[in-house]
Parts: C-alpha cells; sequence; structure tokens
C-alpha cells in the first residue's frame, strides 16, 4: 500500500527495511480506522442528548412559568446532559476538526504543512494536557465514588460521582482521537502525494 513511497531502492536489506516500514504504516491505518470508527458512533449517540436536553429544558420552563411547577432533579438533569454531550462530544469534534483553531497561517499552509502542525500539536500539546487532566482528576473522581457523591440540593440527583467521572472519560477518548490524529497526519506526510492516503481520511 505504502511501498510506493520507497521506489527505487533494489537492495536486500533496503527492501526488508522497507517491507516491515510498510507493514508499520499499514497496522497505522487500521488502527486509525478502528479509532475513528468508534469516536463517529459514540458522537452520533451523543447528538440525540442535545435533542433530548432540548426537549427537556423547554419541559422545564413550561411547568415552571406555565403551572408553577419544578423538580431539582429534572433540572439537575439538563446539566448532566449538558457535561456528557460536551465531555463525551469532544474527540468527535477532534475529529472533525471543529476545535477553536487560530488559523491566521494554517489555512494558508499546504497538505504537508498542515499535516506538521498537526502532528507536532498532537505530540506536545494535545496529549500531554490530555494526560495530565487525567492523573491530576484521579483522586478527585475516586473521592467522589468513595462516598457515592449526591447533590447538595434536596431532592437533587444522587449521581455526583458518574458526572464527575466525565473528567476521567474525556481525557481517555481525547488521548485515543489524539493518536489516530498523530497517526492520520504521519501517514500524510509519509505517503505525501499519494493518492492511498484518502483511505485514511
Amino acid at each position: 500500500m505504502y511501498g510506493t513511497i520507497f521506489d527505487g531502492i533494489t537492495s536486500k536489506t533496503q527492501i526488508i527495511k522497507i517491507n516491515g516500514i510498510a507493514m508499520l504504516l499499514t497496522i497505522a491505518s487500521k488502527l486509525v480506522r478502528i479509532i475513528d470508527s468508534f469516536t463517529e458512533m459514540l458522537g452520533k449517540m451523543i447528538s440525540w442528548l442535545t435533542l433530548l436536553m432540548v426537549l427537556l429544558t423547554f419541559t422545564i420552563v413550561v411547568l415552571r412559568y406555565g403551572f408553577n411547577l419544578g423538580w431539582i432533579s429534572m433540572q439537575e438533569s439538563v446539566l448532566y446532559f449538558h457535561g456528557i454531550v460536551f465531555m463525551l462530544g469532544a474527540a468527535y469534534t477532534l475529529k472533525h476538526d471543529g476545535h477553536v483553531r487560530v488559523d491566521i497561517f494554517y489555512q494558508k499552509f499546504s497538505l504537508i504543512q498542515k499535516a506538521w502542525v498537526n502532528l507536532i500539536g498532537g505530540l506536545v500539546l494535545l496529549m500531554p494536557v490530555c494526560v495530565f487532566i487525567f492523573f491530576i482528576s484521579i483522586n478527585y473522581v475516586l473521592a467522589a465514588w468513595q462516598i457515592m457523591e449526591r447533590s447538595s440540593e434536596a431532592g437533587g440527583l444522587p449521581l455526583v460521582y458518574l458526572n464527575k467521572t466525565l473528567i476521567l472519560t474525556l481525557a481517555v477518548t481525547m488521548v485515543f482521537q489524539g493518536l489516530a490524529e498523530v497517526l492520520r497526519n504521519l501517514l500524510v506526510i509519509l505517503s505525501a502525494n499519494k493518492p492511498t492516503m484518502n483511505e485514511v481520511q
């Protein structure tokens, strides 16, 4: 698949090395597809929560101002859905390049230049920050699980520990999708101007 990158190299040692590299690139390509598929599935599932969140908010407003009724648990559930959408939807947004980007120069870059920026950004910024968030949050989340933390409001949801766990899931899903982005851009760089790279887009 990627052997054409090394056209013109014919020695036995070089061919063996090329085959090894080609195999690694093929594995990387498959890994990108697997992670992308999971992220895509998760993102589409989470997207339905936005509709549920809107309907629930509408119901709360109608009950509150139309019938003078309201429940703390119902109001808190909107916050839970909001957290789920943003925390678990972050990786999906990354996959579709939907996060805010300072692209004064980036938008004018060539495909290879963009790949280098994305590769370095993923390795130097994205991945370390996500790993840091995960480890800095472990004790915070575990403490919530140890006491099965509940809402401080009377009648609130007794699921605060689950809500806080979203911090860890954010970090994990972002690390996996970040890995996919790093590998994708590495493949773009190594297969510059090769049409086969469409398979990992």
